[in-house]
């Protein structure tokens, strides 16, 4: 495949980063993305920080708007309210500077070769994961949900909560998004799914989170209860 130069992806691509209180990892994670594709257009949104996350974000030449509400399923549902007219794609990471921007080249080629291809997702199970990154109780809940994922919804992912993924714009259009919280993940490769188009995973590996861990134990219980909302309702 012919390789894409770092020029042809920030035209055609935007980075998107959901934010909460991420001051310690918020400027690694979009100086790593830029140094990887070029001075690409950014977009942050965040949750009403305590910190100096917004205040970095714009030192990095991020555009910084507000949500209205709070859950990284809303910050999305604000983000689709300024996508880049021109772009393609956008790149979805989390502002913790855990997933390396180095994959992400080779999950926008998939999508430039392949027009059936929808999004692309970085899976952590089969890469190398830092020790502290993904603690036991989390892999396990992890490969439950994916289970359910596929029995109820009929989506085949090994990692279907991965916060890294490059996305085709077209396959988002229309999308009415009902979630709030950490069940957008489940939700968007529910939509992307049923909108016909699809979705691929590439080996990836996954750092410690710079800061403190917002996704809890009991937030399993609201991405279970989506999957079945997806799927009965």
């Amino acid at each position: 495949m012919q390789e894409t130069k770092t020029d042809e992806i920030t035209l055609q691509v935007q980075l998107i980063i959901a934010a909460l209180n991420e001051e310690e990892g918020i400027g690694a994670t979009i100086a790593e993305m830029k140094d990887t594709l070029g001075d690409i257009l950014t977009l942050v949104v965040d949750g009403k920080s305590k910190d100096r996350t917004a205040e970095l974000a714009k030192n990095m030449g991020a555009n910084v708007i507000y949500q209205d509400e709070k859950g990284k399923g809303d910050a999305f549902a604000k983000a689709l309210e300024h996508l880049d007219p021109v772009a393609k794609y956008i790149i979805l990471t989390d502002a913790d500077y855990t997933y390396p921007a180095e994959y992400v080249p080779d999950m926008i080629k998939i999508l430039d070769g392949n027009p059936e291809v929808g999004m692309v997702c970085g899976n952590r199970f089969n890469g190398h994961v830092e020790k502290e990154a993904l603690h036991r109780v989390f892999h396990v809940g992890n490969k439950m949900i994916a289970f359910a994922h596929r029995l109820l919804n009929d989506v085949e992912l090994e990692d279907p909560l991965t916060g890294l993924r490059v996305i085709r714009i077209d396959a988002l259009r229309g999308w009415q998004i009902k979630s709030k919280g950490f069940d957008i993940e489940v939700e968007l490769n529910n939509y992307v799914q049923r909108k016909g188009y699809v979705i691929k995973e590439i080996l990836i590996d996954y750092r410690a989170r710079v800061g403190k861990k917002k996704l809890k134990a009991r937030d399993g219980f609201v991405i279970f209860k989506r999957i079945l909302k997806d799927a009965f309702f």
